[in-house]
């Protein structure tokens, strides 16, 4: 039986990442949870085991969805894994100061199901270490599962699932739309992952040429401006015009020293 179209429509969207996983098990075990809920892009960053796709365990855990395995890309950077994805969400049992804006995963599906112009990449950390707080401020959304606060420890294949089944089930209809961001007025399309990660670049550049950021002693600027920005879903329009400021900024400084 062919999955419903909404799934597969989201499916098309929806890349799971895992990075710098340690045991090939729980790559396997992902890739079972994914494909039991009808989702295939599986990108690792940096595994431990250069084999993990064909290592005996991840193919064992995975119980049959061997074609998640065989469809999976491994790359060395986290920004080679956002590549072509214009909204990226962290997962992470620790909230951050300096995070972006906070979901939980069933708000955070009913947007991606609704919000068909995102093509949007999960985001797990390490087993042992989750994600550090440089690779949470990349994304522009962080999703905490509310587990018991006395014991909130996910495996890493248990929060894969419980995504999956979310994503699933908001696009299947089940899951209630309230409090999702409403469409008014004229929609650009949304900057991809590199184009807001080149904006930042940019952006911390014209600040240090104007002496607005001290590189020796940046404090918190420019993860307080990734939280700023994360909240806004900046579209390609968007970026362009802020690296076009920050361009003139850099020009005229340049001009008058």
């Amino acid at each position: 039986m062919n999955p419903p179209s909404s799934v597969s429509s989201l499916s098309d969207r929806l890349r799971f990442v895992l990075v710098e996983t340690s045991h090939p098990g729980n790559v396997g075990a992902a890739a079972r949870a994914m494909r039991t809920m009808g989702f295939f892009e599986l990108v690792l960053v940096s595994p431990r085991y250069e084999n993990v796709l064909t290592h005996e365990e991840a193919v064992a855990f995975a119980s049959g969805a061997t074609d998640v395995l065989a469809r999976a890309r491994v790359v060395s950077s986290l920004d080679q894994a956002l590549e072509g994805c214009n909204f990226c969400v962290a997962l992470s049992a620790r909230l951050r100061e300096f995070s972006p804006p906070v979901h939980q995963p069933r708000t955070l599906a009913s947007q991606l199901q609704t919000d068909t112009s995102l093509r949007a990449a999960l985001v797990f950390g390490s087993e042992r270490y989750g994600l550090s707080n440089e690779q949470v401020e990349k994304c522009h959304a962080l999703v905490n599962v509310p587990t018991d606060p006395t014991y909130g420890s996910l495996n890493l294949a248990q929060a894969v699932q419980i995504l999956a089944y979310e994503c699933r089930m908001a696009a299947l209809g089940d899951v209630s739309l309230t409090g999702q961001i409403s469409e008014v007025g004229f929609q650009g399309e949304r900057a991809s992952a590199e184009q807001v990660e080149g904006m930042f670049v940019h952006l911390e550049k014209a600040l240090v040429e104007m002496d607005f950021l001290d590189p020796h002693n940046p404090k918190k600027l420019m993860p307080r401006l990734r939280r700023l920005f994360a909240r806004a879903s900046l579209e390609t329009e968007e970026v362009n015009i802020l690296r076009g400021i920050a361009g003139q900024i850099i020009t005229h400084r340049k001009r008058r020293s």
